[in-house]
């Protein structure tokens, strides 16, 4: 009932949207695999190994890890993080056991509700985690100036208006906090590597997951995050081997790239 009534709801504003019914019908179908290993979602679950400490390291690099947990095996306990689009919750679940306090949230029911199944089989994780389904722009409304990071991997390529989409995250994102990112640029070797190699050639993913016209670049983006009173801190390229399911960092982002940017105060007007 949530779900429908958020898409009802949403309709009606289509253009201040981040929402796109097409992309949430596209993860829809694929609820039911998230967490098969060697599946659809194999390179999402490979991809934790650079994800993971990306944020990790962010985070405690940024002061805002208190140093006696830093070295912990919870480094992140007391933050808050919201992880936006979290699908059935594979980083969401990763963050949480290294102690983050951690809201996903997903405008798919399916998801949420593939995440709450996988979530419950590890009781451990029942007071740290939480699955809202909602979109960014209905979960701002609810609460301000929540999180300590802010993590949208894989994600951005999938919805309208993205530079809404990152103001919105960044309103309920602490000054000096952190914003994570992961995502495909706009490149030719990305329409050849990503597009054309991954959904047609070797069926990495069902044909149709991503439109190159909705990757950006690096520039572009940085751009969205300054408006929303985001300072970028690093880019990094990121390769994907498909043969060994292992993710590295290179410094060619033409393909696929993370991006940490921390929120700075609002410059007083003279």
């Amino acid at each position: 009932m949530h779900f429908s009534s958020s898409v009802g709801k949403l309709n009606g504003r289509r253009s201040s949207s981040t929402f796109n019914q097409e992309e949430v019908d596209k993860f829809s179908a694929m609820s039911g695999d998230w967490w098969n290993p060697h599946g659809v979602c194999r390179p999402l679950h490979s991809m934790n190994r650079l994800r993971v400490p990306l944020i990790r390291d962010g985070l405690i690099n940024s002061g805002l890890s208190n140093i006696q947990v830093a070295h912990s095996d919870k480094p992140l306990e007391g933050l808050k993080i919201l992880d936006v689009g979290c699908g059935a919750g594979i980083i969401a679940e990763a963050l949480a056991r290294i102690g983050a306090d951690v809201t996903a949230i997903d405008a798919c029911a399916e998801n949420i509700e593939a995440a709450k199944i996988h979530a419950d089989l590890d009781p451990s994780l029942a007071g740290n985690l939480k699955y809202i389904c909602t979109t960014v722009e209905e979960h701002v409304e609810v609460v301000s100036d929540e999180y300590d990071a802010i993590v949208a991997s894989e994600v951005i390529e999938h919805v309208d208006n993205p530079e809404i989409f990152v103001r919105k995250c960044s309103q309920v994102l602490k000054v000096d906090g952190s914003f994570f990112l992961t995502t495909l640029n706009r490149s030719t070797r990305s329409w050849l590597l990503a597009i054309v190699g991954a959904e047609y050639v070797l069926g990495l993913l069902p044909k149709g997951t991503h439109e190159w016209d909705k990757f950006l670049t690096p520039g572009e983006l940085g751009d969205m995050l300054g408006q929303a009173e985001c300072q970028t801190r690093l880019v990094h390229g990121m390769l994907y081997l498909p043969v060994l399911n292992k993710w590295s960092w290179v410094s060619d982002n033409s393909v696929n790239y993370a991006l940490h940017a921390v929120k700075k105060a609002k410059k007083e007007e003279n």
